[in-house]
């Protein structure tokens, strides 16, 4: 497999832990926060973002969910990060654990190698 010479995209994987006010509302209440109070502050701000959100609160306690995020370039995660600090989402419903933030087979692009850790089988 060739090496990319683009500019690779930025991945944010955002480990975060539901809050007592998250967990008090009903599901109906939080679908109506996520849509009305997240989302939109996304939508307005943001351009080039997309998203994966994967429940994990049946395997760890520190973390509840991973927000997985793709970004066309630094500046659109930069704008990302500046909108959901605006809502409520963050430390309000969420907990920011922790940002792991990188682009996928950086190294194959560094030493112009063929990316030999991404398996398929």
């Amino acid at each position: 497999m060739p090496v990319e010479t683009t500019a690779p995209p930025v991945t944010a994987f955002m480990l975060i832990k539901t809050t007592p006010r998250w967990l008090a509302m009903t599901p109906q209440e939080r679908v109506n926060a996520f849509t009305t109070q997240v989302v939109p502050a996304i939508e307005a701000r943001t351009t080039g973002v997309r998203s994966r959100f994967y429940d994990t609160e049946f395997y760890s306690t520190r973390v509840t969910d991973v927000w997985v995020w793709e970004a066309d370039d630094h500046e659109a995660y930069q704008r990302l990060v500046d909108a959901l600090r605006e809502t409520p989402f963050w430390d309000h419903y969420f907990e920011i654990v922790d940002l792991l933030v990188g682009t996928e087979n950086g190294y194959a692009r560094t030493y112009g190698v063929d990316p030999v850790a991404t398996v398929t089988t």
